[in-house]
């Protein structure tokens, strides 16, 4: 009996498309093609492949109106921001283009009695497993860098964005990459581990959560293939006595909305110290409270639903533990009325150690304001975690906060007084439970490549 996913509007609950589940022979039969893609496509000059992924980005800027429906009606992002969104992702296209000939170049290296070249060459099909929260991101940031490399590609991507994926698929295509060095697979979970075991499959990437992480990282290991993961957080924004309150409440309060708050870097847990804790608090208080949400195809609307109504479930049931054990619901924290998966902007105090809200990632519109005494319990407090992706210090000495966030903080991205996501230039990824391996600034292209060395004998 042939299987099917459908994909709901998150907005309405309404049925947008019935996509028919591929079977693994067909599944099979696609990452052969894959291969054999590769085979043709590692022989392309890099300047070439660097032009097409310089295509690739100007399509996205061309295709930005149709991208940006897809992803409103499949995930309920808000429309205003669909536009960054894929605007990153042709910066990234761009930086790649620009930056492949100096870090996959060859390089040169004397040694005793010879001459060491070292050389970056590709190894093969790549699997990436991507979630919804940003479907052209989480796409692009682990494709292009793979494409460029001379690698091929395959996407196995979360079923309720299968419309962008397959329009992603057409885009690539439609800037010249040849046909099977990017594949779109609709596939279930339970399909997955077959890839993996696949021969042709020679590395795997993942996007999600920690549990899915054990589980593809310790499949890839069995089969000893490269793997690199970027799991959840629950990051820290330190806000230090000599803050800007004003810059400070505004960028935690864009960084824990945008994207109904669905950020692996979203500032989730917010450490003030009791010199300004109050203020700190009246001033979030009231920029949380004028915040609704409403339907994210309306171009003034800041909140949208969240993806799915089980992850809306699911925060929920996280919130009401967390009060549960003794955390104080001060705005928010109720199920709506009416169609949609909407949550409401949440926020959270008297949050202590083993608590839900402390320990967990709360993937949406829900804030933690955790009062400590000074820096050095805040930066305890901050590191208290096992997850590790990214986090904020907020102080009005720059030299103080660079400090902490250089050498103090145990995350693998930190920002300054200021709320920024990934940046096509900057390494991005996490450590502990957060993940492994780096993706952007060059670094995604290294991760799935032989790294060759030939001697030759002088």
């Amino acid at each position: 009996m042939e299987r099917s996913i459908q994909t709901i509007n998150p907005a309405t609950g309404e049925v947008i498309e019935t996509y028919p589940l591929m079977s693994d022979e067909i599944a099979d039969t696609k990452v052969a093609a894959a291969h054999a893609a590769f085979e043709q496509w590692r022989a392309v000059p890099l300047a070439e492949r660097g032009e097409i992924v310089r295509r690739i980005g100007a399509l996205l800027r061309e295709r930005e109106s149709e991208l940006a429906e897809l992803m409103t009606r499949e995930m309920g992002k808000p429309i205003s921001q669909c536009g960054g969104e894929t605007g990153l992702c042709a910066a990234i296209c761009d930086y790649s283009a620009d930056h492949a000939d100096e870090v996959l170049g060859d390089e040169e290296r004397d040694f005793d009695g010879g001459r060491g070249l070292i050389t970056y060459q590709p190894i093969g099909v790549i699997l990436g497993i991507q979630p919804w929260n940003f479907p052209v991101y989480q796409v692009v940031r682990y494709a292009i860098a793979s494409i460029i490399a001379g690698n091929a590609v395959l996407l196995k991507h979360a079923p309720n964005v299968w419309g962008t994926a397959l329009a992603l698929e057409k885009l690539f295509i439609d800037a010249g990459l040849p046909e099977g060095v990017f594949t779109v697979l609709l596939i279930d979970t339970d399909q997955t581990e077959r890839l993996i075991e696949n021969d042709y499959v020679r590395g795997v990437t993942l996007t999600g959560s920690p549990a899915a992480g054990r589980a593809v990282g310790a499949k890839a290991a069995a089969c000893l293939k490269k793997s690199v993961l970027e799991l959840g957080s629950n990051d820290a924004y330190m806000i230090l006595e000599d803050a800007d309150l004003d810059s400070a409440v505004a960028a935690c309060v864009q960084g824990r909305i945008y994207n109904a708050g669905q950020t692996c870097i979203a500032a989730k847990r917010f450490i003030v110290v009791d010199a300004i804790y109050d203020e700190f608090r009246r001033r979030l208080v009231e920029q949380l409270s004028a915040i609704e949400f409403g339907d994210p195809s309306d171009p003034e609307t800041a909140l949208g639903p969240l993806a799915r109504a089980d992850l809306r479930d699911n925060l929920h049931d996280q919130v009401q533990r967390s009060i549960k054990a003794g955390a104080t619901c001060t705005l928010g924290g109720e199920l709506p009325k009416g169609p949609g998966s909407f949550y409401p902007v949440t926020l959270l105090e008297d949050v202590t150690a083993g608590t839900p809200a402390y320990e967990e990632e709360l993937f949406g519109p829900v804030a933690v304001l955790i009062r400590v005494a000074d820096e050095a319990e805040a930066i305890r407090v901050a590191n208290d975690s096992r997850y590790g992706l990214g986090g904020g210090v907020f102080s009005g000495n720059r030299e103080r906060a660079v400090h902490i966030a250089r050498d103090l903080f145990d995350t693998g991205m930190v920002n300054v007084n200021g709320y920024n996501m990934a940046q096509p230039e900057l390494p991005f990824g996490g450590v502990k439970d957060s993940g492994y391996g780096r993706e952007h600034g060059g670094f995604g292209m290294r991760e799935f490549v032989n790294i060759k060395s030939v001697m030759i004998a002088e």
